[in-house]
């Protein structure tokens, strides 16, 4: 499948390449291009959605951390403890290492699976925000094409990034 952009590209450049008509007949295709990059840090929706995440998950963060440190400690207690321990007793807290090791790594894939998908939902969101703020700076910029990902070189006069942050700032 080929993808927008390369189709957006390419159509681009055989407008430069073929367009001796239309430049010469006054109609000049305005191109303009967007660094999705600066973007995607600048914007303040960015910044709000990192902050939501943080408040979201900091609970559970929390919680596997605290779990961390206490399998360190019992880790701690038993290799301190063991030569006075009965074999008996040793084989217990090893048996509740392993479990609350197992117990451990089952919420981590969990947590991470949910931060994962939480933060692809609200980069979706963000996306969104963006490619609406494009179009409207293209719309009122009168462009016939605005370049958004994968741009090796622009010059800087053609880049409307500025525009487009400062409307995502509204």
């Amino acid at each position: 499948m080929i993808s927008p952009v390369r189709t957006i590209t390419g159509l681009c450049i055989g407008i430069l390449l073929c367009g001796d008509q239309a430049w010469a007949a006054g109609d000049g295709v305005k191109v303009a291009v967007v660094d999705a990059t600066a973007l995607m840090e600048k914007a303040p929706q960015a910044d709000q959605a990192s902050k939501r995440l943080k408040q979201e998950f900091q609970t559970r963060e929390n919680e596997l951390v605290s779990k961390q440190k206490e399998i360190k400690r019992k880790e701690e207690k038993l290799s301190r403890d063991q030569a006075i321990m009965s074999e008996a007793e040793r084989r217990k807290i090893e048996r509740d290492l392993l479990a609350d090791k197992r117990d451990l790594k089952r919420a981590q894939d969990e947590f991470r699976d949910d931060l994962n998908f939480r933060r692809n939902e609200e980069l979706g969101k963000l996306q969104k925000l963006i490619n609406r703020a494009i179009e409207d700076v293209g719309k009122e910029g009168s462009y016939d094409v605005i370049l958004y990902d994968g741009i090796a070189y622009a010059s800087p006069r053609i880049n409307v990034t500025d525009q487009v942050l400062k409307r995502l700032q509204r």
